[in-house]
């Protein structure tokens, strides 16, 4: 369209300016024609014809608007003006005279303004008394057939672009319903959720607008073959995800008896009455501990195997008022180089949901603190109820913070973080400091685990669990729903 209206402004100009040079140069030839025959008539006239008659200048075949001038020594001596055929005086200002006497005596037409007559074509010719002779033909009927010109130029071109537009939409719009089909498929494959779960993709373009003959048609054809690979792409990641799901449970459930029996006969063995030697019982010692570590791991990765399955959690009526204040006493006495404070609303705040993993919720998140955080640092735990039944459960302290290196997979499985700076120990020596032991997950036995239950336990009650953390305050916190 836009070209479109410059072409139309282009040939519109060209034709108002082709128009007004052809009628210029039809003046400029009557102005040939007519030589100075009007002006020099003017001076018979002044001098007084025969009978006084103002009507003695020369005005046979002159057309109405014709005006002539005759100057001598630069100066004006008449003017007048054709009008229905006789001659009428004409007052010429200042200027006027000016620009007379300034017109070359050269015969070439120029264009001349006169105050009260308008814009002219005049012709400069010596006279034979030494006078110069000047005469003019008006150009208003130029100055209106150009006009008229552009009249019709803006009606044609406004109803011929007014069409093109319109036409053009439409052809456009006709044009494009294949591509608008191929958007609409791709739309609905951006509204399904591919990040976890069997994922179908049903949506194709239609075999219509495959065509390999259009532009559109490779297109549709091209997205269609993307949306197979991603199809069978996707389905091989959820296959791989369930034999995983499915392994780590299997293994999980197998792992538990033989650990336990490990365990169990570690203990056994430190209940014998003979006596053991203290490098043996040293090490049944470490059997038992190992064997325990091992077997809250296994019970971990079997929640989590469980809970990738997809069941729906057990939905009771669980009080987390008391159950803040249990884990809370559980943490107490668990650290009690930590500094634990309480932050309840005065009404017991209920929720539907499964109270033991609720409650494995807020003592992963607290034992996560206290593992993660030096002696000294101050925990709070909170409950607040959301306006709309909800609740919102903060676990925040004021320790070094989370590393910024493991702030966006904190909640991934297996993920650990660089242990929290311990008090110097005094070595067995006497001298120097010796190096604390590293921290591990309290929460996940060291395996990185704690929080990724968390998170799952979280989304399993269709809750968020969300973290904020700098040097000096970390919240961790939890929103659940009311039903």
């Amino acid at each position: 369209m836009v070209l479109l209206a410059l072409s139309c402004a282009a040939v519109g100009i060209a034709a108002v300016l082709t128009l007004s040079s052809y009628l210029t140069g039809q003046i400029d030839e009557q102005l040939a024609a007519a030589g100075g025959r009007f002006p020099a008539s003017l001076e018979h006239r002044r001098r007084g014809g025969p009978g006084g008659s103002d009507r003695y200048a020369d005005t046979r075949r002159q057309a109405p608007g014709t005006f002539g001038a005759r100057l001598l020594h630069g100066a004006v001596t008449d003017a007048a003006v054709v009008r229905s055929g006789a001659d009428t005086h004409v007052a010429l200002s200042a200027a006027d005279r000016a620009a007379l006497a300034a017109l070359p005596d050269d015969g070439k037409a120029r264009r001349l303004s006169l105050s009260e007559l308008g814009d002219y074509r005049a012709v400069a010719v010596p006279g034979d008394s030494g006078d110069v002779l000047v005469t003019g033909l008006p150009l208003a009927r130029v100055e209106a057939a150009a006009r008229r010109l552009v009249i019709v130029e803006a009606v044609v071109f406004g109803v011929a672009l007014a069409g093109a537009g319109t036409a053009g939409a439409v052809w456009v719009r006709w044009s494009l319903r294949p591509l608008g089909r191929v958007a609409a498929t791709a739309a609905s494959v951006t509204a399904t959720p591919l990040a976890s779960g069997a994922v179908a993709l049903p949506a194709r373009v239609p075999a219509a607008d495959t065509d390999p003959r259009t532009e559109v048609g490779r297109v549709g054809a091209a997205l269609n073959v993307m949306l197979g690979h991603v199809e069978d792409a996707l389905g091989r990641r959820q296959r791989s995800e369930e034999r995983l799901r499915r392994f780590a449970a299997d293994a999980s459930h197998e792992l538990r008896t033989p650990v336990a029996a490990v365990r169990g006969y570690a203990e056994l063995a430190l209940r014998q009455p003979e006596p053991v030697p203290a490098g043996v019982r040293r090490a049944l010692e470490r059997i038992g501990a190992e064997s325990g570590r091992m077997g809250a791991m296994v019970d971990d990765l079997l929640l989590l195997a469980r809970l990738d399955e997809g069941a729906p959690p057990v939905r009771e009526p669980v009080d987390l008022t008391l159950l803040v204040l249990d884990a809370v006493e559980d943490a107490r006495a668990a650290g009690p180089d930590h500094h634990w404070r309480l932050d309840l609303p005065e009404e017991p705040v209920t929720v539907p949901g499964d109270g033991p993993r609720l409650h494995q919720v807020l003592a992963n998140l607290l034992a996560n603190a206290r593992a993660h955080t030096p002696p000294g640092t101050h925990v709070t735990a909170s409950l607040r109820r959301e306006p709309g039944g909800g609740a919102r459960i903060v676990v925040a302290d004021d320790g070094p913070g989370v590393p910024e290196s493991v702030r966006d997979v904190v909640f991934e499985r297996f993920t650990r973080a660089a242990p929290p700076p311990q008090p110097p120990q005094p070595s067995p020596g006497g001298t120097g400091a010796a190096p604390a032991r590293p921290d591990v997950d309290a929460a996940g036995g060291g395996a990185g685990l704690g929080l990724a239950i968390v998170a799952a336990v979280v989304a399993a009650h269709d809750g968020a669990l969300t973290l904020d953390s700098h040097p000096g305050a970390t919240t961790f916190t939890v929103t659940l729903p009311a039903g």
